[in-house]
């Protein structure tokens, strides 16, 4: 009997190393994957994707005033390129998909008449009109200036699934929506300030 019990032992200590071996591992895969998926540029995964070539755009004036869509081609630039256009900050949340500390960059409760355009490329994005106080220390938006002018895709990452916004014309990465905003729409565009500048009306 006590030599069932010892080989039973055996076996279950066996099967509890071997388990958390395999936890190991795969916590391990995980995490390297995390860490290439932060680290890779935002141009790059939307090469990898296969985006088209051109996409469409409404125009705006700085005043805020819809000069109509426009069909041209997508901003595409090396790393080294965006490197040399934006500060680290801009190009860590922009071009890597990072996110900036709230309450850190531009007054999120400020609420200057003008337009938000993007860091990268300079397309209208959203219109100071509709930004709210959300509370949360990041720039918020109820809805963009334009539907086309922005892409909202799956983002995964950090354990959580969440929607990504990033820009339509560059794939700059913009923050991310949530569904817990004010009238009319009930959304929350949750912004990085450094991803965009602001632009006063005239």
């Amino acid at each position: 009997m006590d030599y069932v019990n010892e080989k039973n032992d055996k076996t279950s200590h066996v099967m509890a190393r071997r388990s958390f071996l395999i936890g190991a591992g795969t916590a391990s895969i995980g995490l390297a994957w995390w860490f290439v998926q932060k680290r890779e540029p935002v141009h790059a995964a939307a090469a990898a994707a296969g985006l088209p070539k051109m996409v469409t755009i409404v125009e705006f004036s700085d005043s805020g005033q819809r000069e109509g869509k426009k069909t041209v081609e997508r901003v595409v630039k090396s790393e080294e390129e965006w490197k040399k256009l934006l500060s680290p900050q801009a190009f860590e949340v922009a071009r890597e998909a990072g996110t900036e500390r709230a309450y850190t960059n531009e007054n999120p409760n400020a609420h200057a008449k003008g337009i938000f355009r993007c860091i990268c490329c300079e397309l209208a994005l959203f219109d100071a009109n509709t930004k709210f106080d959300s509370g949360t220390g990041w720039p918020s938006f109820w809805q963009p200036i334009a539907k086309e002018n922005v892409l909202e895709t799956i983002d995964a990452s950090l354990g959580m699934v969440r929607t990504a916004v990033s820009c339509r014309l560059c794939d700059a990465h913009l923050g991310h929506v949530f569904d817990d905003g004010p009238r009319p729409t009930g959304l929350r565009y949750c912004m990085n300030s450094v991803a965009m500048k602001f632009v006063k009306a005239n």
